[in-house]
């Protein structure tokens, strides 16, 4: 009962006239940061930062909670109608949300990432008012091991993302890890494979440099080549029918909805996880799962579905380290914390007993903000889906300057815009040679946490390897990892007994 009483107190919050506006509001524009590529829901929440000054901190966290919210949301828009994700959050919907718009179901893609994301944002919300204590506890049980091990377990679940070459995607991985660790040493600080004594190399390789170059430029090099004609885009309208048939086949989907909740929700909540390992290890376990996988990556409905679930519950996952421990679970959240200490709030176990009202404001406005979000999504899906009627030619330019400036507004380095067209060249290339995309941005987006990680153990051990698989938790990740890793062995194997078995059969 004195949950439902703090969660009405917060109601009463977050409904009242200013806040609903302002709900309204950052959601709408989270969604329009969010599609673009290069912003994405960390810039959109530092550039409103400053402006939070103006309203009372329970007004400012709900603005910027929206935003967020938005901001997830939106990111499965540039990744579907474009190819480009615009944030590492948004990658895997890239692999069957475009495919889905090349084949003229852009509208079904966007009311699947929609709904899915509604889903996951409810079950989430629903999770943390029900368990942000004792989820607190867990998340505070893991360690760098457990850290490590989870995002080996990330790796192993798209052991088999390529298809039938393992070999391909185990050597997109290496490729990945490698290019993670282009930089500056984590521990010492020595340069590592600074290319051409290139100044641009200190800083490393940004995923979004990655991701524009191989799904944007790569995308758009691979399209006019392969076309014996003026490419054409698909033309695509969405109608109020096609809404509501759309949103019956998402509902048959409810089993992958949930599953993606629940473990978005637990990724999210994981200190310095975030929402980018929960989408991209929710994709590997639903076609892993599924009973065609061969159809993920050519335009599967679940491919869309399950990522976008991930994602948007790791975001309200990622809220609880920051409100109970102090500890921010992906960047966004970082910039959050700094709202919090800027307004003279303490984050820890306290700030729920001393600072009800704002902490149960928050918790409130998340589901006004969710809600807001699906409907400001779906009615605008029309006008996102109308843009593919425009021809090829023009689509193709605006998807170069969106590539130029969403990769150099970031950094505003020239470096970049280099790396860019670069990574398109050998993304095109890559692709002629068949090998698969996504193994190695997720190793890029995952490598400097899988080092930071595995490096802090073996200091705080010695040096000790074997401390990965003497504490419990992380013991049963590696052992889950090796199983998914092993799978794809068995299923070659057991293939080839089939094919000598009926090789020896003798002739009728």
């Amino acid at each position: 009962m004195e949950l439902l009483s703090h969660l009405a107190d917060g109601f009463a919050t977050s409904l009242s006239p200013l806040n609903l506006l302002i709900v309204i509001l950052g959601v709408t524009a989270g969604l329009f940061i969010g599609a673009m590529p290069g912003l994405g829901s960390v810039n959109g929440v530092a550039i409103v930062l400053p402006m939070t000054f103006i309203v009372p901190p329970s007004s400012a966290i709900i603005l910027l909670a929206a935003i967020y919210y938005g901001a997830m949301y939106g990111g499965a828009i540039s990744s579907i109608l474009l190819g480009i994700p615009g944030a590492s959050t948004a990658v895997a919907t890239t692999f069957d949300g475009r495919p889905m718009a090349q084949q003229g179901k852009a509208g079904l893609a966007l009311i699947a990432a929609a709904t899915a994301s509604f889903v996951g944002g409810t079950i989430s919300v629903v999770l943390f008012t029900l368990f942000a204590a004792p989820l607190a506890d867990v998340a505070l049980a893991f360690g760098p091991a457990e850290e490590f091990a989870l995002v080996l377990l990330a790796f192993t679940t798209f052991v088999g993302l390529g298809g039938d070459d393992v070999l391909k995607t185990i050597i997109m991985i290496c490729l990945g890890l490698a290019l993670s660790t282009v930089g500056l040493d984590l521990i010492s600080g020595q340069p590592r494979l600074i290319f051409f004594d290139e100044p641009g190399f200190f800083s490393g390789i940004s995923f979004l440099v990655l991701a524009i170059g191989i799904y944007g430029i790569g995308e758009v090099l691979y399209t006019i080549e392969t076309s014996k004609s003026a490419p054409t885009v698909t033309p695509a309208k969405l109608t109020f029918a096609d809404l509501w048939l759309g949103l019956k086949e998402v509902n048959k989907l409810w089993k992958t909805l949930t599953f993606g909740s629940f473990i978005g929700f637990f990724v999210g909540m994981l200190p310095a996880a975030g929402a980018t390992p929960a989408a991209l290890m929710s994709y590997g376990l639903s076609k892993i799962m599924s009973k065609e996988p061969e159809t993920f990556g050519k335009g599967n409905i679940e491919g869309v579905a399950s990522p976008e679930t991930a994602n948007n519950a790791a975001s309200t996952g990622s809220l609880l380290p920051m409100l109970t421990l102090g500890i921010p679970g992906s960047p966004t959240t970082a910039l959050l914390l700094g709202g919090m200490v800027m307004w003279g709030l303490v984050p820890g176990p306290m700030l729920f007993i001393e600072q009800p009202d704002f902490v149960w404001g928050l918790i409130s406005s998340l589901y006004t903000a969710n809600l807001a979000a699906v409907l400001v999504n779906l009615a605008l899906i029309p006008l996102f889906v109308w843009a593919l009627r425009m021809p090829f030619t023009v689509l193709c330019s605006i998807v170069l300057v969106l590539c130029i400036v969403g990769g150099y507004a970031p950094s505003q380095k020239i470096h970049d815009v280099w790396l860019i067209a670069g990574f398109g060249v050998a993304g095109y290339l890559l692709r002629k040679a068949d090998y698969p995309m996504a193994p190695l941005v997720l190793a890029l987006v995952l490598g400097p946490l899988m080092e930071k990680s595995f490096r802090q153990t073996l200091i705080a051990e010695q040096g000790n390897v074997l401390a990965f698989v003497e504490r419990p938790l992380s013991a049963t990740f590696i052992a889950i990892s090796l199983v998914f890793f092993l799978l794809p062995l068995l299923k070659y194997a057991k293939k080839s007994s089939r094919a000598r078995g009926a090789s020896n059969e003798p002739a009728k």
